[in-house]
């Protein structure tokens, strides 16, 4: 049997269509997979990033489609909004209850499942691979790129306090491994995984 090679083109289709095939969820899901990546989204964002504008430009769609998604969420209960702290001219949003409760139910748990029974040091290379992918388009097609506080060129620790230098302002702990829409990829420095020595 002829070996195939490992063609970026076989690799990209690979990546849309696990994608895709992990993102569908059942027929009978509650929620489309819009809504399902929206409510992902604010479950893993800090609170500067949970906001309609930057949900639309992770979700790579319109402000108004974007708020409409939101909207569906709202009325189900799964999301509340709150004025931003940093700007009371903003919205945030914040899951409620039933919304945490709800990603029991996320479509992707299989996918996780299967990447949590890859070995430490692979979901480190899987990761730091995926991190590079996911900037490097988004610098090609000049949109934002979204990374943890971790991995930031902005982020920076001082004793034992974590800051961002882009927003000027201290890092809370929980914060600090979540997305943020200021994210700007370190350039040069060692991906988390690459921290801790996998090889």
């Amino acid at each position: 049997m002829l070996n195939q090679p490992q063609t970026p083109d076989r690799i990209a289709e690979l990546l849309v269509h696990v994608g895709r095939m992990s993102g569908s969820g059942d027929a009978g899901s509650e929620l489309t997979a819009a809504q399902w990546t929206c409510l992902r989204f604010f479950a893993r964002s800090n609170s500067s990033t949970r906001t309609p504008s930057a949900f639309a430009s992770f979700h790579a769609t319109t402000r108004g489609t974007a708020s409409q998604i939101i909207k569906s969420l709202e009325s189900r209960g799964l999301v509340t909004r709150t004025r931003s702290r940093r700007d009371r001219r903003s919205m945030c949003f914040d899951l409620t209850a039933r919304g945490q409760a709800m990603l029991g139910q996320d479509p992707l748990r299989d996918l996780i499942g299967v990447i949590n029974d890859l070995g430490t040091a692979e979901r480190e290379r899987f990761l730091t691979t995926l991190s590079r992918l996911a900037s490097a388009v988004a610098m090609q097609r000049n949109v934002p790129s979204f990374g943890s506080c971790q991995d930031c060129g902005h982020f920076g620790t001082s004793g034992d306090t974590a800051y961002c230098a882009c927003m000027a302002a201290e890092l809370m702990p929980e914060d600090i491994a979540k997305l943020c829409a200021s994210f700007t990829p370190a350039l040069g420095a060692p991906s988390k995984g690459e921290r801790n020595g996998a090889s």
